[in-house]
């Protein structure tokens, strides 16, 4: 059995930590775990893209902008960090996607995003989801 704490990802397995450079999540633990204080589900591990935070600044979700009052030094496109489920969804539908590490997604944004969606933009595709291409080959001739 796993220990009570013990949180999984949206493929199953524990949950991987998502970045620490800067120090990501909602508990700033690193990891996009989720309690019943995150009532934004900051559950999607995102490559952000500058696309991406200028289409949050747009929204009025500023992540471009440190804030040292919540410590959080800003993003800048390349930075994993853990964002709010629904507005994942909501720039990948507008075509801003940011991409994604699915072994750092907690399970619970699967509540509000569907797991095709975050597997569209997956930047880690573990092996045993690989299995098409398994052995490439382009013909001898």
């Amino acid at each position: 059995m796993g220990s009570p704490g013990e949180e999984r990802n949206v493929l199953g397995g524990p949950l991987e930590p998502c970045g620490t450079d800067p120090m990501t999540g909602f508990t700033r633990d690193g990891s996009c775990r989720s309690g019943p204080d995150d009532l934004g589900s900051h559950t999607v591990c995102a490559v952000v893209s500058a696309e991406f935070l200028e289409m949050q600044r747009q929204l009025g979700n500023d992540l471009g902008t440190p804030r040292p009052e919540y410590d959080f030094p800003g993003l800048r496109p390349g930075d994993r960090w853990c964002v709010v489920a629904a507005r994942w969804l909501q720039a990948l539908q507008a075509g801003a996607p940011a991409g994604v590490v699915l072994a750092a997604t907690h399970a619970k944004a699967l509540e509000v995003v569907p797991l095709e969606a975050l597997r569209s933009q997956a930047v880690d595709v573990p092996d045993d989801l690989s299995s098409l291409g398994e052995q490439p080959s382009d013909g001898d001739g």
